[in-house]
């Protein structure tokens, strides 16, 4: 035998023996409250996820949820999949005692409220009946051809869809929208309008092992492969490679998840900067392509229509950008920048707002109105609302733009200038001093805007990734913000009375930004509880779940899920690339800056790592976030990799084992004080008492007029203004405003039938203003013109009465869209979400603008621009009923 192969052989023995000893020693790499991540494995409670090699694991984690499925159920009926029935905070509720499998009629409007204690759990898979009395809703059908809601909403017989039931109690969901899909309508077979569903509660499926094992199957060997002192590491790398690998379709494009098919512009694009512009490029430049229309970025199906409720398609910049600095493809830099180009300045054109800097919509990715949104706020309010995410975004973009075209030597100076202006608008109207981190957004009605202070995970991270937050504001939110035991929630403190999905719940994409954020100001305390944020669920799961309940750290118990998640994978990934390797890419080269936390000490090794034209096998030594040495292809070198290499290379990284800890504000699980319901009677302005409340915040349109232990003031209603109010709990948690309330006097308020200028429709709604309404679509009344004239010249609210059947409230991309112009100056779009599938006679308001009027005769120009395409293109159809012009 030779000396060559002794020592291939010793190698491998001794390659074993590290390994074995690794295991040996079962290394604490982090201990929380109510889980443990060892070296090679992850203990919570009862269960246990461990490394048996480099490619298996296996897990005996079991979901509790079916073992302490609550015996209360709570739940509301809907018309039309709308959450019309009651009040926000006002559901049904019941006991169901052993035996009984069947509600007692329950009349749709009147609340039902059970009674006593609800001793034990309910059973898995029990069938029990709701049954519902709708005959006060059939008879105002019969006598006013319509039914008028507790809000005023007004569903047409003609419109009537169905009833449905929602709930929090599995298999009902709270997600109103999609209960038709879920099976939750009920029927009334003998027509006496009693109206039934059957369902079984706390479904699960029998059967299932109770250890379960991954195993690598995929041939991975042309990818990455990386290998360390923590087994865990190791072989969570591996199924998480593997995974990428299963995720990619036949047309090569990236597919969401194992339960999602298709490519949607927010997840892949976060996932492609998160880890696929350098280990798919192809891929994610196909997938990105996937989501342009008429030279434009794609908003997907969202809230009201999508775009331009729903308004961080500019996400897509991220992911290209960072295409760019992995490829070095000049052809995809140009094509991305016309396309970039075109999306902005529709963009500037829908949706900025010049009193604040900033861009309205949706928060970027939490497009779920409920979810993070009190439930008064309809996709008006949403559109007119400023988040931090998404306006982050908007900065990185433009700064992406303007890079983009000084590369193709553009004049850009007005993106860079819009960039400064969002910047300096996040800085200026949500950063919170008092609490060391900005607040997630600006919302209200009729332009007055308020903040609201909750944490927002993700947009606080992008803050600091995209240098929003100046140095020293992001050594403050990593330390300051609240995070809890499971993971950063994705808003702090929670919504009470909402399921989890966005709230009260861990989404790991987002904990994988923030623990990019937290690496970058050097926190190496909220750091390590950040990574083991991600390998806790992914080792006890097998898998890259989307997300999981923050309060029990379960997979089982958000509205929606899915396994093998692309976005939750490259984060997973990123934590090997981006932190422990700390790969940074640059237009001309890799900058190295890794950060490892203590526990993680050791050799690391990334091998066969493919660099445009290189191949790069890395080394981290150490632990700590200074490099101590870095060499290149055996000489020292300052810690950067040129683009211009080519072939194979080696990088070696000393780092200099000193700790760089840092402070972590680890919170229990807080809910918010609910949302009051407020009313106004003559010269008082009241609401109910809530039961977590230590005090109420009464606002006069943007600013504080009182704070009270009370719960009522007085105003006065001959003067304009809204008023709205909110609860604040013992810590100091300030709870979502309620509805704003619009006083003004009678003789301020003018309304205009927009049928007196324009030919009306003959089409056959109801519950419209005057003698009709107008119809507008991309041929008909394209560009109309109404006069209005008032006594005096002063400051006016105008907003516009419509209504949009062309689809979903929540899901769908036919916003209604115009363009306003007020004596010939531009003001704005007019948005018109859609209202309801079908449902032509559900009118509502459209956004407010608040414009100076001249005294006597005043031309107001409804016209269709380029600029107002929504993502459908083709259809773009609203009713429009009148104008209504109020003084203030």
């Amino acid at each position: 035998m030779n000396r060559t192969v002794l020592e291939i052989k010793a190698g491998i023995v001794l390659s074993g023996m590290v390994m074995a000893s690794a295991f040996a020693q079962e290394t604490q790499l982090y201990k929380g409250k109510d889980f443990t991540v060892y070296s090679d494995k992850v203990v919570q409670g009862p269960y246990t996820a461990k490394v048996i090699d480099h490619n298996s694991m296996v897990s005996d984690y079991q979901s509790t949820a079916s073992k302490i499925f609550p015996r209360r159920v709570g739940f509301k009926f809907s018309i039309n999949e709308k959450d019309i029935e009651m009040p926000s905070g006002k559901d049904h509720s019941l006991i169901i005692q052993n035996g009984s499998h069947e509600s007692p009629v329950i009349v749709f409007g009147k609340q039902n409220t059970a009674q006593g204690n609800a001793d034990g759990y309910l059973p898995e898979n029990y069938p029990y009946t709701f049954r519902l009395d709708l005959r006060p809703v059939l008879k105002q059908f019969d006598e006013k051809g319509y039914y008028t809601a507790f809000d005023g909403t007004r569903i047409a017989k003609n419109d009537f869809k169905g009833v449905y039931i929602a709930g929090g109690s599995a298999p009902l969901s709270w997600d109103f929208v999609n209960l038709a899909s879920k099976g939750l309508e009920l029927k009334d077979p003998d027509g006496d309008g009693i109206y039934e569903i059957t369902v079984i509660l706390n479904p699960v499926e029998k059967g299932k092992s109770a250890e379960k094992k991954w195993t690598l199957t995929r041939d991975i060997s042309e990818k990455p492969v990386y290998t360390s002192n923590q087994p865990l590491v190791d072989a969570l790398f591996r199924m998480s490679t593997e995974e990428s690998q299963l995720n990619i379709e036949a047309d090569n494009t990236f597919r969401t998840g194992a339960l999602w098919s298709g490519v949607w512009t927010r997840d892949i694009s976060y996932s492609i900067l998160l880890a696929f512009a350098y280990l798919e490029p192809e891929t994610a430049k196909t997938s990105l392509m996937k989501k342009v229309k008429r030279g434009r970025i794609i908003q997907d199906t969202g809230s009201g229509g999508a775009w331009p409720v729903s308004s961080d398609r500019t996400t897509w910049a991220l992911a290209a950008w960072e295409i760019y600095k992995t490829t070095g493809d000049t052809e995809w830099l140009k094509s991305s920048y016309e396309i970039l180009k075109n999306t902005i300045d529709d963009d500037n054109k829908t949706f900025y707002n010049p009193a604040t800097g900033m861009y309205r919509g949706e928060s970027s990715f939490l497009d779920w109105r409920e979810q993070t949104y009190p439930k008064w706020m309809d996709n008006r309010d949403i559109y007119i609302s400023e988040n931090l995410g998404t306006n982050a975004v908007h900065y990185e973009a433009r700064r992406i733009l303007a890079s983009m075209g000084r590369i193709l030597g553009k004049d850009v100076k007005q993106y860079d200038q819009q960039a400064e202006k969002i910047k300096e608008g996040i800085n200026r109207y949500l950063w919170q001093p008092d609490k060391g981190y900005y607040a997630q957004y600006l919302y209200g009605r009729d332009n007055w805007l308020n903040v609201s202070h909750r944490f927002e995970a993700l947009g606080e991270a992008l803050s600091i990734l995209f240098d929003v937050a100046d140095e020293s504001k992001t050594k403050e939110i990593i330390a300051k913000s609240p995070v809890t035991e499971f993971g950063t929630t994705n808003i702090f403190p929670q919504i009470p009375g909402i399921p989890p999905y966005h709230n009260n719940a861990v989404w790991p994409f987002v904990q994988s930004y923030y623990n990019l954020a937290a690496a970058k100001a050097g926190n190496e305390t909220v750091l390590n509880y950040g990574i083991a944020s991600i390998y806790r669920p992914a080792a006890l799961f097998l898998t890259n779940y989307e997300n999981f309940v923050a309060q029990n750290g379960d997979y089982v118990g958000t509205e929606i899920n899915s396994y093998r998640m692309l976005w939750s994978m490259a984060g997973n990934l990123s934590i090997v690339y981006r932190i422990f390797m700390g790969m940074h890419f640059e237009e001309n080269g890799i900058t190295f800056r890794p950060a490892v936390p203590e526990t993680y000490n050791g050799t690391k090794n990334l091998a066969n790592f493919k660099y445009r034209n290189a191949v790069l096998d890395i080394t981290v030594k150490g632990f700590g976030n200074k490099i101590k040495s870095f060499v290149l292809d055996g000489k020292p070198s300052k810690a950067y990799f040129p683009a211009t290499l080519t072939g194979k290379h080696t990088v070696v990284i000393e780092l200099d084992n000193h700790p760089f800890h840092g402070e972590i504000n680890m919170q229990p699980m807080l809910f918010s004080p609910d949302t009051p319901n407020a009313t106004v009677s003559k010269n008082i302005f009241s609401w109910e008492k809530q039961k977590d409340a230590a005090e109420y915040r009464v606002y006069k349109n943007d600013q504080l007029l009182k704070t009270t232990k009370e719960t009522s003031v007085a105003i006065d209603p001959s003067k304009t203004a809204s008023y709205k109010v909110s609860a604040v709990d013992t810590n100091g948690y300030e709870g979502f405003t309620s509805e704003p309330h619009l006083v003004y006097a009678n003789a301020a308020s003018t309304t205009v039938e927009i049928e007196k200028f324009v030919p009306k429709s003959d089409r056959n709604y109801i519950n419209f203003s005057g003698n009709g309404f107008v119809e507008l679509t991309k041929e008909k009344n394209t560009d109309i013109t109404i006069k209005v004239n008032v006594k005096e010249a002063g400051t006016y609210l105008i907003n516009f009465r419509y209504s949009n059947g062309s689809g979903p409230r929540s899901t769908d991309n036919r916003c209604a869209i115009r363009s306003l112009y007020l004596n010939g100056a531009y003001e704005g779009v007019i948005v018109m979400p859609q209202r309801g599938q079908n449902e032509w006679s559900d009118w509502g308001n459209s956004n407010d603008f608040t414009v100076k009027l001249k005294k006597g005769e005043n031309t107001i120009r409804i016209k269709f621009d380029d600029w107002n395409n929504n993502m459908n293109v083709d259809d773009n159809t609203a009713m429009l009923d009148y104008a209504q012009i109020i003084k203030l």
